[in-house]
This record gives C-alpha cells, structure tokens and sequence, in this order.
C-alpha cells in the first residue's frame, strides 16, 4: 500500500526590493525581430536638445574641430537638408516637408543623410550616402588615400577619427556636397525596394 505524501510547507518567494520593484522589466527578442512601434518611437533621452546646446555642452579640447565641423557640412550641403538632433546627435535630414514618407524605420521621423558625435573615445562622422551609393565610398576611398597620411576607421556609413586634428574638415565638406536631398531620397527609394 503506497505510504501518503507529507505536505511540505513551502517558504514564499523574498519580496523583491523595493529598487527592483519600481524597474520595468527588460524586454527580450530573438534575433531579428522588431520591436513593437511604441517601442521604436519612444524619444531619446535627449529629446528637446538643439545643436546648438549640444555643441556648447562638447569638451573644450573637441569644439574647435566639431564646430568648424559643422560650419563647413552646412555651407557644403545642397539647398534641402536641415539641421537637426537625432539619435542624441546632431545631423542633417530630408525634412518631412520635402519627404513626407519619412524614414522606414520610423514613418513620423525625417530620413537622416548625415550625423555628427563626440563619442567617448572618437568623433564619430555619419554618412548615409556611403553605405547606400557604392560610387560615391569609392570616390571617398580614394580621396582618403590622397589626402590622409592614413587610412580612417569606418564602418559601413561611419568614419571615426581618434584625434581632433586627424577630422579631415574640407574632405568631409566635399563629401557632403556630392548628393542632393533629391538624389539622397531616390537612392534611398530604390535600395528600400530591392
């Protein structure tokens, strides 16, 4: 005859603390899946920030070059683009006004074409016409090669430089102004469709 099971008494779960009660848990997804529209149009921690105040607010021995920087990028750029903070830096986008569609990723945002960030350790360049327009990174490439004693760190539409005097001003300003906002939104067009 089976012999009847004792009842354990069971000792509650601790409480969570009182800091750890007040966190929203995190949110976990597998490996390509997107996250839920709310979630994308959250504001950055920044929001509300000029270029303006993010350019007094950069370590004095780093102003100099982003701002020279960033004179040279708005005389440099076709008649079009607009200076604005996004993704907690400042850049240049095809305002909605000129692309109503906005970008992909977040309908309601104007489509970025160029960025600009003081990172911890690099200024960090963004240019989205190198990663969508192979010609144009070729040109890049070779004018890199012409007019840099080295070869800069880039990623696919990034260019980072470790030193405030390696930032090359006038390269960047030529870059810039080899794409319309015209051009930038039929390229962008047609690498979406593909």
């Amino acid at each position: 005859m089976p012999t009847p099971k004792k009842k354990v008494a069971r000792t509650p779960a601790p409480a969570k603390s009182r800091a750890n009660a007040e966190k929203p848990a995190r949110a976990t997804r597998t490996r390509g899946a997107k996250a839920s529209t709310a979630a994308r149009a959250k504001p950055s921690p920044k929001a509300g920030l000029t270029p303006d105040a993010y350019f007094d607010a950069l370590p004095a021995e780093r102003r100099p070059v982003m701002q020279a920087l960033r004179a040279a990028i708005a005389k440099a750029l076709p008649k079009g683009f607009e200076e604005v903070v996004a993704y907690g830096m400042p850049g240049w986008v095809v305002p909605l006004s000129l692309y109503p569609a906005g970008y992909h990723c977040t309908p309601c945002a104007p489509l970025p074409f160029v960025g600009l960030a003081s990172q911890k350790s690099h200024i960090s360049f963004y240019h989205m016409g190198l990663y969508a327009d192979p010609a144009l990174l070729a040109w890049f490439e070779g004018e890199c090669g012409k007019r840099l004693p080295k070869k800069p760190d880039m990623g696919k539409s990034c260019v980072r430089f470790k030193k405030p005097e390696d930032v090359p001003v006038a390269l960047l300003a030529d870059l810039c102004r080899r794409m319309t906002p015209k051009a930038w939104i039929a390229l962008y067009e047609a690498k979406l469709r593909r």
